[in-house]
C-alpha cells in the first residue's frame, strides 16, 4: 500500500513487527520453550515496539482524537499490558504468547489498512509535513532485529 511520504517510516516498520508474530508462531510451532520467546518478547518490546508505539502516540496521532485513533490508542496500551503480564514459568504462557502473536498482527493489519489511509484523508497537507519533520528529526530507524536466540529458525532437534 502506497504511503504518505511523511509516514512512510512508520508504515515500514510494521514489517518487522509482523516478522515479530511470524517468529513467535513459529517458535510455538516448533515447540520451543516459553521462556526463550518470552526473552524475545521483551527484547523486541523494549527495543522496537515500544519506541515505535510512543513515537505514533507523540507525534502521529497527536493532530487527531477521533475514534479511530482512539482505538490504536486502546490497542498499544492492550499490547503492553500483555507485555507486562507475561511470566516464564506460567502454565498458561503458551497461550499467552499466541494471543499476543494474534494480538499485534491485528493491531498491524488495522494500522495499516483503516487507521493510516483514514490519518492521510483527514489530516492538511500542513499537519502531515509537521508530523513528517517531527519523525524525521526524532526518529531512530528499525532494520533487522538483532537478537542471538533465532529460536524460530529450528528447534534442538533440528528442524
Amino acid at each position: 500500500m502506497r504511503r504518505n511520504e511523511h509516514i512512510v517510516k512508520l508504515s515500514r516498520e510494521h514489517h518487522f513487527t509482523l516478522l515479530f508474530c511470524w517468529k513467535i508462531r513459529r517458535g510455538l510451532q516448533f515447540n520451543v520453550a516459553s521462556d526463550r520467546m518470552i526473552k524475545y518478547v521483551h527484547y523486541f518490546w523494549q527495543h522496537h515496539m515500544q519506541p515505535h508505539f510512543a513515537e505514533e502516540e507523540t507525534i502521529l496521532f497527536s493532530p487527531l482524537k477521533d475514534a479511530e485513533v482512539q482505538k490504536a490508542l486502546d490497542e498499544h496500551e492492550q499490547i503492553a499490558n500483555q507485555i507486562r503480564q507475561m511470566n516464564t514459568g506460567e502454565e498458561d504462557c503458551l497461550n499467552q504468547l499466541s494471543i499476543l502473536a494474534d494480538t499485534v498482527d491485528s493491531h498491524v493489519r488495522y494500522e495499516e489498512r483503516e487507521l493510516f489511509p483514514h490519518l492521510e484523508k483527514v489530516l492538511t497537507d500542513e499537519q502531515l509535513d509537521d508530523i513528517g519533520k517531527k519523525i524525521a528529526a526524532n526518529h531512530d530507524p528499525v532494520s533487522e532485529v538483532d537478537f542471538a536466540d533465532e529460536f524460530w529458525l529450528k528447534n534442538e532437534d533440528g528442524l
